[in-house]
């Protein structure tokens, strides 16, 4: 508690609350300086011989004032006398600064070197309110009604006196250092890059950042600061961007493509697959409680970072941020146009959330990198200086793609990766820049990372329009994807895959080419009914986009789609899409057939009907409406003949949404139609009679628009 107090004080440059502390009370005399004792000891025994990277005169200064403390407590409880009402309501003040100042030193020992140079005005001012706050407790402190010895009186005294004088001192190395930092911003702003030799006095000389890992380490760190980052803060977001663009080209230009031999050794894959799998299954275990308000209605997962949109519902960021990527400009949830795109963060349920996980047991990451305020800065307006560093970035990792060793291949492939998932201007030159061949070649690296890396980039760089047509355009690339998908080496990767087809098919053209890709829809059906719940929903939604084809009806009948969307129906997170994609396919005669033929169906469109959601209720009653016009007699009779289905329709005519009761008016004047239709529902026909009046003309309207399905996937993790 306290220290997460203390983090976010340091971030906005005030002194944290003492009542964020609890300060000991109803403490004898004795324990109280007993207390106080225990907890300077542990700062003194903690950093007496600490050597911080920044703030050592401020950090020394700070420890020889509780050191002086601890004399005079030492003192104290040794003589065994009574303390008057002022020396315990000071010690007890004593306890909350050396507490914090103990917070502060674990703050600057174990912060980013980087993130303590941009910040080190902020933290110098710290030091001297701490130094303050002691100076006016030797002040308040009844030192004269305190028999002390001479030696630690005069040293009380000396240590007054110098507080008394002391000001704010930021150390003018440190702030030349900063300033230095700041200057390689300026130069990649004016489209100079900084040569080795000045990078390598500054990383590695004078912040002791010497090498690969270590230097990933501190990228990491700021794009914390970024994903955590409130309006107040310096350096501002936009900066915050530009220095980590820097500081990722500067650690490709000072240690090239080594890497770490645990994230990319190939000797260890075996073990880091198990990892993998043992990992993903403890959440595949625990996710099944997750409450719904917790799940972001798009992906099903558990949200990472929600945020609320203008029409007031709630998504995760990613999920939502994609959705109005794909050009959306309505609420997938409730199909209100939306006022405005600013995403607002619902901090309340994302602490609610952390909350549950923590008490559940549940690993709850924040993401790596988001857009934290559309309202200060966007991913895809990024500052001069960030574009021009991620593009020589971007030089740097497709030389080593074309030209560098296996596990070089591999880390330029994840930094693409994460390039591409931060804006579209990154994935624009990307894609220019001649990296989806090289990415295509990886897809069949017998490297599980290589190969997770490669389809995920090029799942984030098809988000992009115009590389959509590079990644169609490229020889073997569609196949490559489609191999993934059918033999991928790890779940993720044969989930990204299923993505990747999504994403490429929300241009019509393409749909029919990716149908007719040997195995391509047959792998998409598997995953559906074999994968976890993020593949079936990528898988389902890749089919629905397929669906939307009337060329591809015959194909998916063929690869036993039909079978796995009908059984899609009884899974509450994909019934939705399922029950679309059957309404576009029962418009066809041959695609109504295959519906009829699956024994389930009916009966699991009437489910959602009974139990689904307001959009999963619109397509169910769409499906049965358009299984009837087109699957004849046949199917008409085995929809009419469903006992239940009269109160359903009835709930549905005035309870439903605009677009299902139009559906339910257009089912119920098919049934008029029907001969039997009196037979078996005689008392029905008044309602239905009263539903015709409500829609002047029949509902003849066969297109895609139709059927409500959110077009969403879910982004990767990394």
């Amino acid at each position: 508690m306290a220290s997460g107090v203390i983090f976010s004080s340091l971030r906005r440059r005030r002194s944290p609350s003492l009542e964020a502390f609890l300060a000991p009370v109803d403490l004898s005399d004795e324990s109280l300086i007993r207390t106080v004792v225990a907890v300077a000891g542990d700062l003194v025994t903690g950093f007496s011989d600490h050597r911080l990277s920044f703030q050592r005169k401020n950090s020394r200064s700070l420890i020889r004032k509780v050191e002086v403390f601890q004399l005079l407590l030492e003192s104290l409880r040794d003589s065994s006398v009574s303390l008057l009402p002022t020396a315990a309501l000071c010690l007890r003040e004593l306890f909350l600064v050396v507490y914090r100042s103990k917070i502060l030193l674990d703050y600057c020992a174990q912060s980013s070197k980087l993130w303590l140079l941009l910040q080190n005005h902020s933290i110098s001012g710290h030091f001297h309110d701490l130094g303050q706050e002691f100076s006016t407790l030797l002040d308040v402190f009844p030192v004269r009604a305190v028999d002390l010895s001479d030696d630690v009186r005069e040293q009380i005294e000396l240590m007054r006196r110098q507080s008394r004088r002391a000001k704010l001192f930021v150390d003018k190395k440190d702030d030349g250092l900063r300033i230095k930092f700041f200057s390689f911003l300026e130069a990649f702003e004016n489209g100079r890059i900084p040569c080795s030799e000045e990078l390598r006095r500054f990383y590695v000389d004078e912040l002791k950042i010497s090498d690969a890992r270590s230097c990933r380490a501190e990228i990491e760190a700021l794009e914390e600061q970024i994903v955590n980052h409130e309006g107040d803060i310096e350096p501002t977001v936009s900066v915050l961007n530009g220095l980590v663009a820097m500081t990722r080209c500067s650690r490709f230009l000072l240690f090239r493509f080594e890497e770490e031999d645990d994230d990319f050794g190939l000797g260890n894959e075996n073990q880091k697959k198990a990892k993998v799998r043992l990992v993903n299954q403890d959440v595949v275990d625990k996710i099944l409680t997750i409450p719904k308000d917790f799940c972001c209605p798009i992906s099903l997962d558990l949200m990472r970072d929600p945020v609320i949109i203008s029409t007031g519902q709630t998504y995760d960021r990613s999920s939502i941020s994609r959705w109005m990527d794909e050009g959306h400009s309505n609420c997938p949830k409730t199909g209100q146009t939306l006022a405005h795109n600013r995403l607002v963060p619902n901090r309340t349920l994302r602490n609610l959330i952390v909350q549950w996980c923590s008490a559940h047991g549940i690993p709850y990451d924040p993401p790596e990198v988001i857009d934290p305020s559309a309202e200060t800065f966007a991913s895809a307006c990024p500052a001069k200086a960030t574009m021009e560093a991620n593009k020589a970035t971007v030089a740097l990792l497709i030389q080593q793609l074309a030209n560098g060793s296996q596990s070089g291949k591999t880390v330029a492939a994840r930094e693409i990766r994460l390039l591409a998932k931060t804006g579209k201007e990154n994935r624009a030159f990307i894609g220019e820049a001649g990296a989806i061949p090289y990415l295509r070649d990886l897809l069949s690296s017998p490297n599980t990372v290589a190969q997770e890396n490669s389809v995920t980039a090029l799942l984030n760089l098809s988000i992009f329009e115009r590389n959509k047509s590079r990644i169609m355009d490229e020889a073997g690339c569609l196949g490559s994807i489609v191999d993934v998908l059918k033999f991928g080496q790890t779940t993720e990767a044969r989930e990204n895959a299923a993505a990747t087809l999504f994403s490429l098919s929300a241009v019509h053209d393409y749909k029919k080419r990716i149908a007719d890709n040997v195995g391509a829809v047959e792998a998409l059906a598997s995953l559906l009914q074999e994968g976890t719940r993020r593949g079936k929903k990528d898988a389902v939604t890749a089919l629905f986009n397929l669906s939307t084809h009337t060329e591809n009806c015959a194909r998916m009948i063929a690869a036993g789609a039909v079978t796995g969307l009908v059984d899609a129906l009884g899974n509450e997170g994909i019934a939705e899409e399922a029950a679309g994609a059957l309404a576009l396919i029962v418009r066809q005669p041959l695609g109504a057939k295959a519906v009829v033929s699956e024994q389930a169906a009916v009966a699991g469109l009437i489910g959602m009907m009974r139990c689904g959601t307001p959009r999963g209720k619109e397509n169910a009653v769409a499906a049965l409406l358009e299984l009837c016009r087109s699957g004849g007699t046949a199917a008409t009779e085995r929809v009419v003949r469903v006992p239940a289905l009269a109160g359903l329709l009835q709930t549905l005519l005035f309870t439903g949404t605009k677009r299902a009761r139009r559906k339910a008016a257009s089912l119920a004047r098919v049934f008029q139609r029907c001969e039997n239709a009196s037979l078996h529902y005689g008392g029905l026909g008044l309602g239905y009679a009263l539903a015709s009046n409500s829609a002047s003309t029949r509902d003849t309207t066969i297109f895609a628009g139709d059927v409500s399905v959110p077009m969403s996937i879910s982004l990767p993790v990394l």
